[in-house]
C-alpha cells in the first residue's frame, strides 16, 4: 500500500476498528500494523455513525468516500503480480472456476461467415453479441469468453468491453491482449470506469451478457452495482457473478480460514512484496454476504434467479465446497 493509503487507515477512529477478544479471535497473523484474523463485524454493507455514513474496508469501518481510494491503492499495489498470486493462493484452481463460470454463461452462438468489405454492398453486418466484463482489468474473463466463442462455436461476432476502476489492472490487461489474436481488433476494448456508475457511452438495454468476477466485493454499494447491471442489460440478458462464497462444511471451513489468514498474507509478502493488500483481500472475503443473501440482493435488483439454493435449478453454483460461487440471473 502507498503512503497516502496508510495515512487514511491511521486516521480511522479507534472505535471504528474491530476489537479483539478471546471469544472472537479465529487466527492470528503477523502484520506490519496490527493483529488480525478475528470474526468480522456485522456483514451489513454500510452503517451510520456520528461521522456520517461508513462502509467496510476489510474488517475496518471507513467513511464511504474513502473506500474507493483505499481499494484503488490495493489493486495498484498488486496489479503486476495479480495473476501470479491468484495461482499461488488457489493452487491454480481459480482457472477451473473461471472456465466453468464462462462455459455456463455463454449461449450457443451462430458461426461467423467472412464477408468481403465491398463498397456499396447490400450485405448487412451481423449484430455482435455484446458482453460487458466489469472489474475485469487483466482480461482473464474477457479472453475466456472470446476464446470459447471462437473455439466452441466458430463465432467472431462477439465483442467484450472491459470496465475497471483501476488503471494499473487495465494496463496489465492490455499487455496480455497484445499477445493474442484479438490485439487491436474491435472484439475487445478497455474502459476506465466505475461499476456503480457505468460510463455514459454504455446505453440502457444494450448488453447481452454482464460478468463480474472476484470484483464486486470490493465495491462500496452492492445494490448500486446490481442496479447498473440491470439497467444496461437487454431484456433477456444474463448476469454472472463469480465471487468467493461461504464454506458450509465446518471442518473444511476452519481449515480454509486458517489457511487464508495465516498463509495468504505471507505469500503476498513473498511473491508481491505486499502483505497488507492481501490481508485486506482475505478480510473482504469474510465480509461478503452468504450465497442466499447475495442471491436475494440480485432478486431485489430485479433479476430473475433460480430457487434460493445451490445446484441445478438454484440461484448459485458452488465450486470447491463453496470457496468460490457463481450466481446467475436474467433480466426480465
Amino acid at each position: 500500500m502507498n503512503t497516502h493509503t496508510r495515512h487514511l487507515l491511521r486516521s480511522i477512529p479507534t472505535s471504528a476498528k474491530p476489537r479483539l477478544s478471546n471469544a472472537n479471535i479465529v487466527a492470528r497473523c503477523i502484520s506490519t500494523s496490527q493483529v488480525v484474523g478475528q470474526v468480522p463485524p456485522s456483514s451489513s454493507s454500510n452503517a451510520s455513525t456520528s461521522h456520517g455514513k461508513t462502509t467496510h474496508f476489510g474488517f475496518k469501518e471507513v467513511p464511504e468516500e474513502q473506500k474507493e481510494t483505499l481499494v484503488g491503492s490495493v489493486f495498484s499495489s498488486v496489479a503486476s503480480s495479480y495473476d501470479v498470486m491468484n495461482d499461488a493462493m488457489s493452487l491454480g484452481i481459480h482457472r477451473l472456476w473461471k472456465d466453468s463460470f464462462v462455459s455456463s454463461l455463454l449461449p450457443r452462438l451462430p458461426p461467423s461467415l467472412h464477408q468481403n468489405q465491398v463498397p456499396g454492398s447490400s450485405m448487412e453486418a451481423r449484430e455482435p453479441f455484446r458482453c460487458l466484463d466489469v472489474a475485469g482489468g487483466t482480461g482473464d474473463i474477457a479472453l475466456r469468453i472470446l476464446d470459447r466463442a471462437r473455439e466452441k462455436f466458430n463465432s467472431r461476432d462477439i465483442q467484450v468491453e472491459i470496465v475497471d476502476l483501476n488503471q494499473g489492472m487495465l494496463d496489465e490487461g492490455r499487455k496480455r491482449v497484445a499477445k493474442t489474436l484479438y490485439y487491436n481488433t474491435p472484439q475487445i476494448t478497455f474502459t476506465h470506469g466505475n461499476a456503480q456508475s457505468l460510463p455514459s457511452h454504455i446505453p440502457d438495454n444494450s448488453i447481452d451478457l454482464y460478468t463480474i468476477a472476484f470484483g464486486i466485493r470490493n465495491c462500496t454499494s452492492l445494490p448500486a452495482v446490481l442496479s447498473e447491471a440491470y439497467r444496461v442489460l437487454k431484456p433477456g440478458g444474463k448476469i454472472g457473478v463469480l465471487e468467493f462464497g461461504k464454506v458450509s462444511n465446518p471442518l473444511f471451513k476452519e481449515i480454509y480460514r486458517q489457511y487464508s489468514f495465516q498463509f495468504i498474507p505471507i505469500m503476498g509478502k513473498i511473491l508481491a512484496g505486499d502483505s497488507e493488500s492481501y490481508q485486506y483481500l482475505v478480510e473482504s472475503i469474510e465480509r461478503f454476504p452468504s450465497q442466499p443473501e447475495f442471491a436475494q440482493l440480485m432478486r431485489n435488483a430485479g433479476f430473475q434467479t433460480g430457487q434460493l439454493r445451490e445446484g441445478k435449478g438454484g440461484a448459485w453454483t458452488d465450486y470447491t465446497n463453496g470457496i468460490a460461487t457463481a450466481w446467475t440471473g436474467v433480466k426480465a
